[in-house]
């Protein structure tokens, strides 16, 4: 049952369309898991002027209904209020395997300084210079406590607060390659997954997200 759902929600896209019909949240869902026992917690993700607005608060994501494959995401996001923490996830499975709160996946840094780093949650990367930009490599690993962040390549790429950022992702075979504000900040291969659901985070901060473009690679 679970293959034939997976090959049912599979999409690989044909050609460049928006995640986000700028008017509601069809094609996602959201897991919260404080709203399952307090049915008076608020939503955390919602459309405001046009835009998908992540509140920060409570946390959870918001995940495509759809997984994908080879593809490349094109976001344009802010922290409109305050810097703070988010990200988007790719090739997103198993809801909540790490920490009761986030779904197995690799995990594209949006926090205000670290853009572009790679999270590993249950997934993993490979990226060149690993210990010098993840630690020593006893400590690698995917789950609690493990070394699981590879630090980006580069420093100050991101705008002022306020402004927007652009931050692409290209997911292609086991190759994931990020750009932030045109400058290439990570590349990785071997990733663990090659598949799956997209996410994004709420995390403690507002983010506002006015373009989630995708668009095939082969």
């Amino acid at each position: 049952m679970t293959i034939l759902l997976a090959a049912a929600l599979l999409l690989i896209p044909q050609g460049k369309f928006s995640l986000f019909n700028g008017k509601d949240l069809t094609g996602w869902h959201a897991d919260v898991p404080e709203m399952d026992a307090n049915k008076s917690a608020r939503m955390p993700f919602i459309v405001r002027d046009g835009m998908l607005v992540s509140l920060g608060t409570p946390g959870g994501h918001l995940i495509t209904d759809r997984l994908y494959e080879n593809y490349r995401l094109e976001i344009e996001y802010r922290f409109a209020a305050k810097p703070g923490n988010c990200g988007v996830l790719v090739h997103a499975s198993k809801p909540r395997m790490l920490y009761g709160m986030f779904p197995q996946s690799l995990e594209v840094q949006m926090q205000s300084g670290d853009a572009g780093d790679f999270w590993c949650i249950g997934e993993d990367v490979t990226v060149p210079d690993m210990v010098a930009r993840r630690g020593p490599k006893s400590n690698w690993g995917v789950t609690e406590g493990k070394g699981r962040r590879v630090k980006n390549l580069t420093d100050g790429t991101e705008k002022p607060l306020g402004e927007w950022n652009t931050m692409k992702i290209e997911c292609l075979g086991a190759s994931v390659k990020v750009w932030v504000n045109g400058v290439v900040v990570n590349e990785g291969s071997n990733c663990t997954a090659r598949k799956g659901q997209i996410a994004l985070q709420a995390e403690g901060a507002e983010v506002e997200f006015r373009k989630l473009l995708l668009s095939p690679l082969s």
